[in-house]
Parts: C-alpha cells; sequence; structure tokens
C-alpha cells in the first residue's frame, strides 16, 4: 500500500490544522505553521480599544482578589456605630471613609475591596469546571457519535432542563458552612450544558477535515487524533463562550448571596447589595458602590468575551 500512504501523507501536509497541530508544510519557517490563526487573533485583539479596557480592569480586579491589602489598611469585618451610614467622603481616596459606611458601621470601601476576592474566585473556578466537563463530554458525543452520542446528548438535555439559580439553591441547602469552593461546585455541576453542545457541534465540524480523515488513513487511534487534531481546532468558540460566562457566573454568585444561599461567614458583593437594598431611600451609597463594582465586573468579561469572539470568527473580521 505504499501509493495510499504517500497520498494520505500528501493530504495531512495540504491540510494542516488551522489551529496549530505541530505540521510544518515543508520549505517553510517553523513560525509559519498552522498556529496562524491564534497569532493572527491575538494581533487583531491588541488593536481592539474594548479588549484592551477590559483586559486592564479584569487585571486590575485580579490584583484586587489576590493583594487587598495593598489598596485599603481598613478592616472590612467589624463596625463601629458612630459611623452610622455616614457619607462618602471622596476627598480621602484609598481611605476607610472614601464610599462611607453601611448601616452597622463598617467602611464600604474596604468590603468592596475585599469581596472582590470571593466573586472572582467563584468565577474562575466555576469555569474551569463546566469548561472540563462540557468539553470533555462534547468531546467524546460529537467525535464517536451513534448510541453513545444519543446518551450524552439526552444526559446534557436532562440537566438544561434544571435552571441554574434553582438547582443552586437546592444543593447549597445541603451544606452548613458555605463557601466560594462550595459554590463553585454547586454551579459548576449544573452549568456545562452550554460547554457541552458548543464543544459537540465543532467536533462534529472538525472530525470531518481533510487532516484528519489522513492521520486516521495512516493509522492513528482515536486518542492521538482527538488531543492532536480535534481538540486544538474546536477550542476557540468554547474559548470565546468560556469568557463571557465566566462573567454570567459572577453575577449567579452574587445572585445566591442577596437570597442568603451564597457564601456564608464571608465578604461578598451580593450580601453587601443585599444589606444595601434596606437603606435604599435614606443611604443610596450603601448599595451603589458594591452593585457598582458587580456590574463593572461582568461587563469586563463580557466585553473580553465579545472581543475574543470578534477575533477567532473570520467572518465578523
Amino acid at each position: 500500500m505504499p501509493e495510499l500512504n504517500d497520498t494520505a501523507t500528501a493530504r495531512a501536509t495540504a491540510t494542516a490544522s488551522p489551529a496549530g497541530t505541530g505540521d510544518v508544510t515543508p520549505g517553510k519557517p517553523k513560525k509559519e505553521s498552522s498556529n496562524s490563526l491564534w497569532s493572527n487573533a491575538w494581533r487583531d485583539l491588541r488593536r481592539r480599544p474594548v479588549f484592551i479596557a477590559s483586559a486592564v480592569i479584569i487585571l486590575l480586579l485580579l490584583a484586587i482578589s489576590a493583594f487587598p491589602g495593598w489598596f485599603t489598611d481598613a478592616d472590612p469585618k467589624p463596625g463601629d456605630l458612630t459611623h452610622f451610614l455616614q457619607k462618602p467622603n471622596f476627598s480621602h481616596i484609598g481611605q476607610a471613609d472614601w464610599f462611607g459606611y453601611d448601616a452597622q458601621g463598617r467602611s464600604i470601601y474596604a468590603r468592596v475591596i475585599y469581596g472582590a476576592r470571593a466573586s472572582i474566585i467563584v468565577g474562575v473556578v466555576t469555569t474551569a469546571i463546566v469548561t472540563v466537563l462540557g468539553m470533555l463530554i462534547g468531546m467524546i458525543a460529537g467525535y464517536f457519535g451513534g448510541w453513545v452520542d444519543a446518551v450524552l446528548s439526552r444526559l446534557t438535555d436532562i440537566f438544561s432542563g434544571v435552571p441554574i439559580l434553582l438547582g443552586s439553591l437546592v444543593i447549597l441547602q445541603a451544606f452548613t458552612g458555605r463557601t466560594a469552593w462550595t459554590v463553585s461546585a454547586a454551579i459548576g455541576v449544573l452549568g456545562w450544558t452550554q460547554i457541552t453542545r458548543v464543544m459537540r457541534g465543532a467536533v462534529i465540524t472538525v472530525k470531518q477535515a481533510d487532516y484528519v480523515q489522513a492521520a486516521r488513513a495512516l493509522g492513528a487511534g482515536s486518542g492521538r487524533i482527538l488531543m492532536k487534531h480535534v481538540l486544538p481546532n474546536s477550542l476557540a468558540p468554547v474559548i470565546v463562550v468560556a469568557t463571557i460566562s465566566l462573567g454570567m457566573y459572577i453575577s449567579l454568585e452574587a445572585t445566591l448571596s442577596y437570597l442568603g444561599i451564597g457564601i456564608q461567614n464571608g465578604i461578598s458583593w451580593g450580601g453587601d447589595i443585599s444589606d444595601g437594598s434596606e437603606q435604599i431611600r435614606n443611604a443610596l451609597h450603601v448599595l451603589l458602590f458594591p452593585a457598582g463594582f458587580l456590574s463593572v465586573t461582568v461587563l469586563a468579561f463580557i466585553m473580553l468575551g465579545d472581543a475574543v469572539r470578534d477575533a477567532l470568527d473570520p467572518k465578523l473580521r
């Protein structure tokens, strides 16, 4: 079968996978290989003001979450009733009274700074859980097809029928000491279905490509084809959905905390929004600042996801 092998090899070389499978066209430098989609996307992103603005905001939030002591010396937990609903003092930038005080005399600025950690942890951990689960299930269903696809698709439909907010409320009721990790696990168990559908559709498209058929003709096993060809070329839409979903998970954590089923014995923007809603008529600043930080954070991740989508989709360029 030497002619078949030569033909398959030529096809594999001529149709190298666009997202980087390690194949290099003979006579060309390695840096011009099939990873051009990602390099072109990065060059496009660097020219987008929306991407730069959202990235700066996200990097700042990550710094606040990791090192809150760099941004405030105030303790966010103890209260002093002598500062009951004290108005913001905008001339004291970075000090405890910058954003004013809540009904318990606690520094709103300190609580906003320390509350970012819980929201970022829940967003990142939940996104990691749903991305890994969704990619794994979607890749298996899309590549093998048949009864495997049918079973996994019906399983996905079952989980899709459970509202994430309602399901998370039920799951979290079983835990007494709810932390950011517990909330992330509860949301992640129910939130993987969208990633699964996106991954399944991408894999079905990729597995019909010439380079996958050539690799199969050369005797490559399913594991090698999945990891070397299918997975790298199916990542683009998953990255877009995961980036946008991260902001949604942060918002969902705040909603759970607002309802009193989220993080316990910790500082959360959702919990502070719940406290501030009781003072909305006579002390709007108690509600305004945590709600504003939450909105900016969610918006930053949505803007980042939109920019990444536009950069990775050649049709939108």
